[in-house]
């Protein structure tokens, strides 16, 4: 991707908060988006969902892409993320924190320069690096022995 790329997106009401979501690649499928109920019927992801796949899905690629580029294959992957809201001073609601957990399927002493993957990953990830202005984000990835590899 170019340092001037841009993409967009369209969204067409369905019902209420009920979106369809139609991007510019036609080979990606429609996504349908909803607010949670009472507003909503829940009939898909809302935007604060979305904000937390991007984060999470983002990182995963990213460790992905940098323990491959060594040569690493991580075994199934598997990322959970946990996004919390508060009210800031003017009562309205926002997103203050995303914690992601990503799982790597191997031991840690199977990948090659796994000290340097960690330590460079995030900054490749251009969601969470944007998204970190606003927002605290923090992540831990852990081997397939459950033993934390960043701190």
């Amino acid at each position: 991707m170019s340092t001037d790329s841009s993409f967009t997106v369209e969204l067409t009401q369905l019902a209420d908060y009920r979106f369809e979501v139609h991007f510019d690649n036609p080979l990606v499928p429609a996504l349908l988006t909803d607010e949670a109920a009472p507003l909503g019927s829940d009939a898909g992801p809302n935007p604060s969902r979305m904000l937390t796949v991007a984060v999470a899905n983002c990182l995963s690629a990213s460790l992905l892409f940098a323990l491959r580029k060594f040569k690493n294959e991580p075994g199934a992957m598997r990322t959970q993320a946990t996004t919390t809201l508060a009210r800031n001073e003017q009562n309205r609601l926002r997103v203050t924190h995303i914690a992601v957990d990503i799982h790597l399927g191997r031991p840690a002493a199977e990948f090659n320069q796994i000290d340097r993957i960690l330590a460079q990953f995030e900054d490749f990830c251009v969601v969470t690096q944007s998204v970190r202005a606003a927002i605290a984000v923090d992540v831990r990835v852990f081997d397939s022995l459950g033993t934390v590899l960043n701190t």
